[in-house]
């Protein structure tokens, strides 16, 4: 427990003292955000606020990691270092996308195509990668089989080893594109995707700590109802040191935002929370603690669908927080309820995990 909180508090400083400078250096080089011409106009004026601030959330994530690993002697263990490549790796694509938003001075970055490439590249490595380095007791990071509050009896290989790691590469690359692009629909407004990150995340800090006091791969705790997680601390870990770097990262990103965390941030905090629902074996339990992000997404494809189907729209402007913004609600408002919505779901999904161990 205590790397966790060591791992937590060094991302958290190193995101609250880091973000001023960094913010610095973007003024400096001018890399400021472009505003889309289609969406409110009450956004015309935060044109040219430096943006690329995931850079900061990553790099506080993975040193508070490191520095929390270090001080307790914790070797660092593949599930971990799955998740930090795939946080890092999506964040590579946002910051593509994000330096393209800039150099040619455009809101829109790499085109959807190239997005997605990027996003399935990193994706089938890790999900390849999950499946190798078995422990001393056989254990992989991930395993073929879905999950939900743990592995649930559909499994992926039930059609032999190649066929099962062909779906399972399938089954997790939907999933990193899903979560990375719901991070990256919510980021709309000051503080919105932050927030809600910071709360979602922290539920994953609760959630691998009692895995990990539940373990079955230990003799002396392992019950009935143990949890095959491989590495729940090291995931709980990771969780507490992306936990303080959104803490760190909101004090500056808070209305009116100093900085934005861009693709960089959105698309490394999606392709994070996609990983530790792979790992912890949560898959389905993910889409309850992540309702707000799902919500948004929702949204949004029923505003397509429907304008697709008759020509009309359900909202003023998709995603649903634009709806609210053009409805006459304050930024400042729509952030709070929203995070307050958030908060809800992650307390039902954490009910639910708590439930089926003591139902069980």
């Amino acid at each position: 427990m205590r790397a966790v909180l060591i791992s937590g508090g060094f991302s958290l400083v190193l995101a609250l003292l880091g973000t001023p400078l960094f913010i610095r250096y973007l003024v400096r080089k001018q890399y400021g955000q472009f505003i889309r011409q289609d969406g409110p106009t009450a956004h015309f004026t935060k044109r040219g606020t430096p943006t690329m601030g995931g850079v900061v959330i990553i790099a506080a994530t993975v040193l508070g990691w490191a520095g929390g690993s270090l001080v307790t002697g914790k070797v660092p263990s593949a599930s971990a270092l799955l998740v930090l490549f795939l946080m890092v790796g999506l964040g590579v694509v946002g910051f593509l996308d994000d330096f393209i938003k800039i150099s040619r001075q455009r809101s829109l970055g790499l085109s959807a195509r190239w997005k997605i490439a990027g996003q399935g590249l990193v994706g089938i490595v890790f999900a390849v990668a999950a499946l190798q380095f078995p422990n001393e007791n056989f254990r992989t990071p991930a395993s073929m089989r879905i999950s939900f509050i743990r592995d649930t009896g559909l499994d992926l290989a039930f059609a032999g080893a190649t066929i099962g790691l062909i779906l399972f590469v399938l089954w997790a690359n939907f999933l990193i594109t899903a979560w990375s692009n719901a991070v990256n629909l919510t980021d709309g407004l000051d503080g919105l995707a932050t927030g809600v990150s910071l709360v979602v995340f922290g539920a994953y800090v609760i959630v691998c700590v009692w895995q990990s006091n539940q373990t079955c791969q230990s003799i002396l705790t392992a019950g009935p109802r143990c949890y095959e997680t491989r590495d729940p601390l090291d995931l709980a870990m990771v969780a507490a040191a992306i936990t303080g770097a959104c803490f760190g990262f909101l004090w500056w990103n808070a209305s009116p935002a100093k900085i934005f965390m861009g693709d960089t941030g959105s698309l490394a905090l999606g392709g994070a929370f996609a990983g530790l629902s792979i790992l912890s074996r949560t898959e389905i339990l993910a889409a309850i603690l992540g309702g707000l992000f799902v919500v948004i997404v929702m949204s949004d494809v029923i505003q397509i669908g429907f304008f697709k189907m008759t020509g009309k729209r359900v909202f003023k402007m998709a995603p649903l927080h634009h709806h609210f913004e053009l409805s006459g609600w304050g930024e400042v408002t729509i952030v709070i309820r929203f995070w307050i919505i958030s908060g809800l779901f992650v307390a039902a999904g954490v009910g639910v995990f708590y439930g089926e161990w003591v139902a069980g």
